[in-house]
């Protein structure tokens, strides 16, 4: 019918159960840490912390360019220069890479071993232009008919190329590839002869 009392404690009081705890313990007590910062060993970042340190901008250890001197200049410069003299006569190790085997060489032979109407295209388009700002109904009533003859030229012209180059090539190339050939050889054809580039290793008339 009586509780027994501990001895020791005082009256009425019971002794607190050995699995209870105090509501005035430690933190950890109260809010135990999850499965991933017990992994970490700290607490996870928030999303705006995190964003945040990834923005931040990353240094580096580059060493500074030191500045070019005025010796430097003039060497790049005659370096260039005789890289462009070497690339006009046609040395391999100079060239583009668009000008370089030996189909762009034949074909570069081809074009200048004749005279063509499309050779003279840029005088002719320097003259249009001229025309063009020439007020006068008669002169420009004959322009744009010659655009369109010019362009008809050029593209027969072009066609011919094409035929002849691929014949050219299965002959003293065979087996090489001809792709882009009649675009290069046309864009050359166009070109004032004495401003292609690599110069021309044959005159017209002459045989490669």
């Amino acid at each position: 019918m009586f509780r027994r009392h501990n001895a020791g404690a005082p009256d009425g009081t019971a002794q607190d159960s050995p699995g209870t705890t105090s509501p005035d313990g430690p933190a950890e007590a109260k809010q135990p840490r999850s499965p991933a910062e017990a992994a970490k060993g700290r607490p996870t970042p928030k999303r705006s912390e995190a964003e945040r340190n990834r923005r931040q901008p990353i240094t580096g250890s580059r060493a500074p360019v030191a500045p070019r001197t005025p010796e430097d200049k003039a060497k790049a410069r005659t370096e260039r220069a005789r890289k462009y003299e070497a690339m006009k006569q046609g040395e391999s190790w100079a060239l583009n890479p668009r000008d370089r085997g030996p189909v762009r060489a034949l074909a570069r032979d081809y074009i200048d071993s004749k005279r063509r109407i499309s050779e003279y295209y840029m005088y002719i388009l320097i003259l249009l232009l001229v025309v063009i700002f020439i007020r006068n109904k008669t002169v420009q009533t004959y322009v744009s008919p010659l655009v369109l003859v010019l362009v008809l030229v050029i593209v027969i012209d072009a066609q011919f190329i094409r035929y002849s180059l691929r014949r050219l090539v299965s002959q003293r190339l065979p087996g090489e590839s001809t792709r882009g050939l009649t675009m290069y050889s046309v864009m050359r054809a166009l070109q004032i002869r004495r401003f292609r580039v690599p110069a021309p290793r044959v005159r017209p008339g002459d045989k490669f």
